[in-house]
């Protein structure tokens, strides 16, 4: 009998919308039959958070050698071509194909394009996923908007998320309220 394959897993660094964003994967990956994967939703806030990430990858490699791994996220956004570059690595997905379930399809394949990552730039839709559960969280995320129009000094933003944009009030709160019927705070 031939042994199972394990589940994807979601290894989730940053921000409260990374949180929200892997639970959309997390869906994305079981719908499309994805297994035996692992996803890291990478942060790119500091230099240290891009260094984290790269040793977190090189780790999941020793630790599941079989496994497909995927690299998305704001740093994966910002410079696509360094993750595709490591070894370990097996696909790279921008921030906009990471919420497209046709990217879990394609990635079964095996011979889609290593790097997948659209010029973030020129988004101005945001989609609506509901999410029905936190992986055993106690507490839920719920997305409002993301991106952002200005250009602080300092901050990368903008270039890993895009120019600002919010999903419509009643969608925010049709989640909010799912999510509290089923006992989130």
């Amino acid at each position: 009998m031939k042994p199972a394959m394990a589940e994807t897993e979601i290894v989730t660094l940053g921000c409260r919308l990374n949180t929200f964003e892997s639970e959309v994967m997390r869906g994305h990956a079981h719908d499309a039959g994805l297994a035996d994967a692992v996803i890291v939703n990478t942060c790119a806030v500091t230099t240290e958070a891009e260094r984290q990430a790269r040793q977190t990858i090189r780790r999941l490699r020793r630790e599941r050698p079989d496994a497909t791994i995927i690299v998305t996220g704001c740093a994966a956004q910002i410079n696509p071509e360094r993750f595709a570059e490591m070894a370990e690595v097996d696909r790279v997905l921008g921030n906009t194909e990471k919420m497209d379930p046709a990217f879990y399809v394609r990635t079964k394949g095996g011979d889609e394009d290593r790097i997948a990552v659209s010029d973030i730039m020129v988004a101005r839709d945001m989609p609506h996923h509901q999410i029905g559960d936190f992986g055993g969280r106690a507490r839920a995320f719920v997305q409002v908007q993301q991106g952002c129009d200005h250009r602080c000094t300092f901050c990368i933003i903008p270039f890993g998320r895009g120019p600002n944009r919010s999903l419509p009030v009643e969608q925010i709160s049709d989640q909010v309220r799912g999510l509290t019927e089923k006992g989130f705070a």
